[in-house]
This record gives structure tokens, C-alpha cells and sequence, in this order.
């Protein structure tokens, strides 16, 4: 769809474009966070049927949810279906945690850490349903994975590359007792049974993955560009709660832990500025339209908490768009605000030109983080209808305003105050001067001046010449 005509409704306008197949291999997404209260350890997947099913552990511990819904927005509001409930007595009488939901060979899957009853003893789970629709299927157990060692397991996930079809998950190594759990990988017999003698690929030897608890745990794979990038989350269930990367070459010897290599430090962490904490215990899935990688994630909105983390309820399903770097690697970003889901306004100009967040004393061109060249499209915008405003989501609160000699420059709530101020920090969403699949950003108190992105990197409000419509125009990542 080519979007035509002028000025839009703000909303509208964003809704439709954001829709529009713009000039980009993976154009922008929109939802809202939160996506789901008080579900921790979120999975979402994509089935070959179109809809989005969903699944994560409830507050109570006490059974096993599915969601599923044609969007992934959709999950927000759907209906719930309970297929498994904790049992009286023995495996199962106890804790219920992270449920994952994997359709392999034509049957459905429902890997889950259950536990027993007054006792701390954890085991990795599986669960096989038939039918079309999981929420519907007939669901019977097919018990415990039999793993190395009996001892603390959870968090179990399976992935296939080369052909062969693994299982990852967390566990307490024997021969490691003062430390929580590493995380393990085998070739799988069946979805239920591994093949061969497990290896630990990851343990908790760094000091951000030993705070409060020696934790490596929540694996979760994605494969992109000749990689295997395998997720993890560490330490305690607190603001300490974070997230590392383990990569290995696509046709490596999976089983030999010198094939992954370890980020040293996290890849996605507590972050003040956007006011969330403790995010992990991670999933990926895709786009509507098959071109983004999506991140589900838990987190909580505040800092501190009283008492035991895992009592606290209020862990939530987020979801935000998985970025990567030119050299093939995912670039996390941080956990964004709540609200809209930002993005990245990339120059006409320049394929690799975008917008960013930067105050007086620096330089624009300084290759900026991913935090930085994000921004939500508040719409309305602060100067109301048909208008929308540019907040950045590395430092919230400050938006992009107009200044009279034509500069551009980002200022804070305090500084918007007036019917003025806030005119100066609100445009007009239209479709591109140089490409109508694309957007421009018309002043909204100066008819006639756009927002450009000069070669140098430094934002300007100047009028849309011929030569120079191309930085005023913008595609939205």
C-alpha cells in the first residue's frame, strides 16, 4: 500500500505506516508493553497455522497456560486455557515453572520444570498433545527427562541445527555444589529422551552471574547468519536478574564446549532510564509479516522488593524487536518503556544513517548505541491531534523539539511546559518527500519545515529543498 494525500490522524497515520513494506529488510513493528501482567518466563511461537501461541508461568506455580491469538498484540487479550494442573502428591505435586511449547514431527510439546511437594526437588518435564490446536489437544506425560545426574534440572528447550534435533536446559553439575546450575546440551532420542551423555557449554563463573545465586539457566536458541546464538539468564530473580550470549559456528561440533564462545559481560541488563528490572528468561519469535525477530522477555517495573523474589507476582511478559549489527551479530539494545514499541528512523540519504539521541557536547557522528537511535512515536503528540512527537528511549522524557535558527535538539519534560514548547516538539506524520513508502516529520508549528538529517549526523528543522528531500525523509526500522 503507497501511502498518498497530505496529513493524516496522528494515530492512523503511524498505524498505516507502519504497515507499509518500506525500503527495509526488516521494517519497524508496533505493540505495546506491557504485553501481559504477572507472567514470568514467557514463550511465544509462531505455528505453521499463522497463530501465535503462548505460554509462561503463572504466580501460583500451581499448572500449565496457553494463549493463542493471529497477532502477537492479540495474546494480550486472549483467552486462557489450563491443560495441566498440579497434581496431590509425587512429580508434579509441587512447583510448575517455564513452560516452553515446541511442535515436532506432528505432535505437540510441553517442556515444564515440575517439582514435589515440601520438598526442593526440581526435574525437567515433558508433556505430548495431539490435535491441530494445543489448547484442544489431548495432552498425556511422558515424565521426567532422564538426564546425567538426578539433581536440580529445569528451564529445558530444543532446537535442530545440522539435522540433528537437541535439547538445552539448566542443571546443578554434581561435581559443582557450591554453584546453582550451568547450562547443558545433548542430542535428543525422541522430544522426551536424550541421546548420548549430556555436556555443560556455559557455567556460572563470571561474577554477574553469581549475585545472590550461582545461575545459569533459561537457554533458548536462535540461528541467523551462519550462527547459533544461544540466550541465557543469570544470577538472582531480582533488578540482578540479566541476560548472556553463547555463539558457536553453524556446522560446529555443538557437544564440544570449545565450539561456544561467551560474552563476557550481559547482553541485556536492569536499566534505570526505562524503569525496568530483572529482565530475562528469554524466547524469540517472528514478526506478523516474517521480517523481524521478535524478543519476549520477563521483567518488573520497579526496583526493589520485599522478601523473596519468586514470591513477588509481578514479573510480565514484554516483547521487543531483535536488532542486529552489520557484522551478523544481535545488537539487544536495552529493555524498552512502557508504551508503543520505538524505532529506528533511517535516513533516505544513507543505509547506514540514522537518527540518534545526543546532547550539545557530542558529536552526532560518533557511532551511537542501539538505545540511542530509538525512539517511540507518541501519538498524539504533545501539542495534541494530528500531531506525533519523537521520545528517545535511551534517556525517556526528552523529546525531539524544533528550535527558531533551525536546529534540532532534545529537551525534557521540564523544558515543555508551554502551548509553545510543546508545538516546538510535536510534527506531522507524512508520507515521504522522497519516497512515499517511507515518512517525513513536518514541523507542526512551521508549515513548510521538515526534520533532515544532514550528512554530518546533526539534526536540523529546514524547509524540504529538492536536494535535500531525501534527508528529510525516513524509513522506520
Amino acid at each position: 500500500m503507497r501511502i498518498t494525500g497530505v496529513f493524516f490522524a496522528a494515530a492512523s497515520a503511524f498505524a498505516a505506516l507502519l504497515a507499509t513494506p518500506a525500503a527495509a529488510a526488516s521494517p519497524a513493528v508496533s505493540y505495546t508493553n506491557t504485553l501481559i501482567e504477572q507472567r514470568a518466563d514467557p514463550h511465544i511461537s509462531k505455528h505453521t497455522d499463522g497463530w501465535y501461541y503462548f505460554t509462561a508461568t503463572v504466580p501460583e506455580f500451581d499448572c500449565i497456560v496457553l494463549r493463542r491469538a493471529q497477532t502477537i498484540q492479540a495474546l494480550q487479550d486472549a483467552a486462557e486455557t489450563t491443560i495441566w494442573r498440579r497434581k496431590s502428591s509425587g512429580v508434579g505435586s509441587g512447583q510448575v515453572w517455564a513452560p516452553e511449547l515446541h511442535f515436532i514431527d506432528g505432535k505437540w510439546y510441553i517442556y515444564v520444570a515440575l517439582g514435589v511437594s515440601n520438598q526442593w526437588r526440581i526435574r525437567a518435564f515433558v508433556l505430548e498433545g495431539t490435535g491441530d490446536n494445543p489448547l484442544t489437544a489431548s495432552w498425556v506425560e511422558k515424565g521426567l527427562i532422564k538426564t546425567n545426574w538426578d539433581t536440580f534440572s529445569l528451564d529445558a528447550s530444543t532446537f535442530v541445527a545440522n539435522g540433528t534435533r537437541y535439547l538445552i536446559w539448566a542443571q546443578q553439575e554434581p561435581s559443582r555444589s557450591d554453584e546453582n546450575s550451568s547450562i547443558m546440551i545433548a542430542p535428543l532420542e525422541n522430544p522426551w529422551t536424550i541421546r548420548g551423555t549430556a555436556v555443560a557449554i556455559s557455567r556460572p563463573t563470571l561474577s554477574w552471574e553469581r549475585i545472590g545465586y550461582k545461575v545459569n539457566e533459561g537457554p533458548y536458541v536462535i540461528q541467523r547468519n551462519g550462527k547459533i546464538f544461544l540466550t541465557y539468564s543469570a544470577s538472582a530473580t531480582d533488578y540482578n536478574y540479566c541476560m548472556g550470549l553463547l555463539t558457536a559456528t553453524a556446522g560446529s561440533d555443538l557437544l564440544d564446549p570449545a565450539s561456544w564462545s561467551k560474552a563476557q559481560n550481559p547482553i541485556f541488563s536492569s536499566n534505570a532510564k526505562t524503569n525496568q528490572w530483572g529482565p530475562g528468561h528469554n524466547s524469540f519469535t517472528v514478526s506478523e509479516d516474517g521480517l523481524s525477530d521478535i524478543m519476549v522477555y520477563h521483567d518488573r517495573g520497579y526496583r526493589d522488593i520485599q522478601g523473596d523474589p519468586l514470591n513477588d507476582p509481578n514479573r510480565r511478559t514484554r516483547v521487543q524487536k531483535l536488532y542486529w549489527k552489520a557484522d551478523g551479530t544481535p545488537d539487544f539494545g536495552v529493555p524498552v518503556p512502557e508504551g508503543n514499541t520505538p524505532v529506528r528512523l533511517r535516513s533516505a540519504a544513507g543505509s547506514d544513517e540514522y537518527v540518534r539521541y545526543y546532547t550539545g557536547s557530542d558529536n552526532p557522528s560518533n557511532a551511537p548505541e542501539l538505545a540511542d537511535t530509538l525512539f517511540r512515536i507518541a501519538s498524539p503528540g504533545l501539542a495534541g491531534e494530528d500531531t506525533v512527537s519523537l521520545e528517545s528511549t535511551s534517556n525517556p522524557g526528552m523529546f525531539l523539539s524544533r528550535v527558531d535558527d533551525g536546529a534540532a535538539q532534545f529537551v525534557g519534560n521540564g523544558a515543555l511546559d508551554s502551548a509553545a514548547a510543546k508545538a516546538s516538539a510535536s510534527f506531522k506524520l507524512i508520507s515521504g518527500l522522497a519516497d512515499g513508502e517511507a515518512v517525513s516529520f513536518e514541523a507542526a508549528d512551521a508549515d513548510g519545515q521538515y526534520l533532515r538529517l544532514e550528512a554530518s549526523g546533526r539534526l536540523v528543522s529546514a524547509p524540504g529543498a529538492e536536494d535535500a528531500q531525501e534527508q528529510a525523509t525516513f524509513y522506520l526500522e
